[in-house]
């Protein structure tokens, strides 16, 4: 069409200054066109530290594609695995002034940012899997991601990362005594350093891409995570024992920049918050599937996998939660999740009637 355009144009007898003026003013609608096109398409970046073969990575790209399809490609999220843009804390960083878009953190990082995050970190806070997801899913955990927002951080849903549990590189444990005197790697949060104490070992935060250094040259002695980021990171080949003591049930936390949020029109946030949900329910299966090929994988590596009794581990953390009775509004958290697990205890009792 351009070309026809111009070839009229040149074969005209008009002046050359007309023809010229005509061509700039073409040029000029072409680049508010193309101009109007770039306005109309907004990306948003997603930074996190997993590796690519991470269920949780796999629900982003899930999400993505959907927020795509959705929105007839006018919205989409570019994502940016593996630590590229930095930490944990520094993607929460980067989020609070708006430079990055969405990210994926542990819980037991945004507590160091909205500090109420503390009581999903907390031990044994959690009975089992189904009264995990009512906490989440329920009020409790709708109140927590609107909490964010006091910090620039907009929460929008949380991503199952299972059950952590103790690994170590040179004896098993399989009771808290075990831990006397050993270096555990914990993550930087206060909760997660009290309850190792609790246990009598030595908590020692270190990052998660140092951490398979250090278990081989014995900064740590031991460490603690979930059965997929175990396999994933190869701490297997270091850490030959794992132990089942399921002592915290930590979720991962999707957010993105309260910033960033407040640019989305209503039909866009609808778009994202859609793909959010949606992506959630496909990560829990994703998870589910992950943590059973991860424990025969480390298992067929030569990982010997312990089963202790967990009340062990439970009573001695128990005073820790007496202990936020001076945090008036995490005490209540603990009493309105146990209260959750008391429901699902009598939902559980009449369905079997």
């Amino acid at each position: 069409m351009l070309f026809t355009y111009i070839k009229k144009q040149v074969s005209s007898r008009k002046p050359v200054q007309h023809v010229l003026k005509s061509l700039c003013v073409l040029a000029l609608l072409l680049l508010a066109s193309s101009c109007h096109k770039i306005k109309q398409t907004k990306e948003i970046k997603l930074a996190h530290t997993l590796d690519m073969s991470h269920p949780v990575h796999e629900a982003m790209v899930f999400m993505a594609d959907r927020v795509k399809e959705k929105s007839e490609g006018k919205l989409t999220i570019e994502i940016y695995p593996n630590a590229q843009l930095g930490t944990e804390r520094e993607c929460l960083e980067l989020l609070q002034i708006g430079s990055v878009g969405m990210t994926k953190v542990s819980a037991a990082v945004m507590e160091g940012f909205s500090p109420n995050f503390k009581v999903l970190s907390l031990p044994y806070i959690f009975q089992n899997k189904e009264h995990y997801y009512q906490v989440l899913d329920g009020a409790v955990g709708q109140d927590l991601l609107q909490e964010g927002e006091k910090y620039w951080l907009h929460g929008l849903a949380f991503y199952d990362a299972g059950s952590r549990s103790f690994y170590s590189v040179k004896k098993p444990i399989t009771e808290p005594k075990n831990l006397r005197g050993m270096k555990i790697r914990v993550q930087d949060s206060k909760t997660a350093i009290d309850m190792v104490q609790s246990f009598g070992g030595s908590a020692t935060p270190v990052s998660w891409g140092e951490l398979y250094t250090a278990l081989q040259q014995g900064v740590v002695d031991g460490a603690e995570n979930n059965a997929p980021s175990f396999y994933l990171s190869r701490h297997y080949e270091v850490a030959k024992y794992y132990t089942l003591n399921d002592h915290t049930m930590v979720p991962d936390v999707l957010l993105v920049s309260s910033e960033v949020w407040e640019q989305l029109n209503p039909q866009e946030k609808k778009w994202l918050q859609e793909a959010v949900e949606e992506s959630v329910v496909v990560q829990r299966k994703l998870w589910k599937a992950a943590e059973e090929e991860a424990l025969a994988a480390v298992k067929k590596a030569g990982v010997e996998i312990i089963t202790p009794d967990k009340e062990e581990f439970s009573k001695l953390v128990e005073p820790m939660y007496e202990g936020y009775k001076s945090e008036p509004e995490v005490y209540e958290l603990i009493q309105r999740i146990r209260a959750a697990e008391n429901t699902t205890n009598t939902s559980n009792a009449q369905a079997l009637k």
